[in-house]
C-alpha cells in the first residue's frame, strides 16, 4: 500500500500543468491594442476605396465595358438577410479566427471545415470575411520570424506550404522585413 501512495503522477498528468498551458496559449493569441496596426488597416481601406472609385469613374475609351484590375470592394455577395444560418455562423467563426491569428485562404477554409462547416459555407465565409490575403501572409511571416530563424526562401516555402500563393508569400516575407 505504501508504494502506491508514494508513486507520483508524471508532471503532464497534473491539473495545474494544464492550467498553466491553457493560460499561456490564451495569452499568446490575445488581441493586442496596437494602434499603429489599426491606423495601417484604416489607411489600407481608404487606399482600396480610392482606387476602386477611380477605376469605376473612368470611362472606357472605345465605349465597351472593361474589366477592373484592382481588387474588388470587399462586400458580402449576399445581404445578411439572405444568408443561411450556416453561412452566418461560418462567417462569424472566420472573422473570429482572423482577429487573433493569420490564415491563408485555403487554411481558413480547412479550419472551418474541421469545425464541421460544409465546404460551401466555409468558402462563402472566407470569401466574404473581408480578409486581405497579402496582409495575412505578412502577419504570418512576422509570426514565424518571432518564433524562429528562417532564410528568406525557407520562409517563402513555409508560407506556400501554409496555403498562401507564391505572390502572397513573397509579399508577406518582404513586408516582414526580408
Amino acid at each position: 500500500m505504501e508504494e502506491k501512495a508514494k508513486a507520483k503522477k508524471p508532471f503532464y498528468k497534473r491539473w495545474w500543468v494544464w492550467a498553466i498551458v491553457i493560460v499561456l496559449v490564451i495569452g499568446m493569441f490575445a488581441p493586442s491594442d496596437d494602434t499603429e496596426t489599426k491606423g495601417d488597416d484604416q489607411q489600407t481601406a481608404e487606399q482600396t476605396q480610392t482606387t476602386t472609385t477611380e477605376l469605376t469613374d473612368a470611362e472606357p475609351e472605345d465605349g465597351q465595358q472593361t474589366e477592373q484590375t484592382a481588387a474588388p470592394v470587399e462586400e458580402p455577395e449576399e445581404p445578411a438577410d439572405t444568408m443561411t444560418m450556416g453561412q452566418k455562423n461560418a462567417l462569424g467563426s472566420a472573422e473570429s479566427y482572423l482577429s487573433f491569428t493569420a490564415f491563408s485562404r485555403s487554411g481558413l477554409i480547412s479550419q472551418l471545415e474541421f469545425e464541421g462547416y460544409s465546404t460551401e459555407d466555409a468558402t462563402f465565409a472566407v470569401d466574404n470575411c473581408g480578409a486581405d490575403w497579402n496582409e495575412q501572409a505578412a502577419k504570418s511571416a512576422q509570426s514565424y520570424l518571432e518564433m524562429m530563424s528562417f532564410s528568406r526562401q525557407e520562409l517563402i516555402d513555409q508560407l506556400v506550404y501554409d496555403g498562401f500563393t507564391q505572390e502572397q508569400a513573397e509579399y508577406g516575407v518582404t513586408a516582414a522585413g526580408y
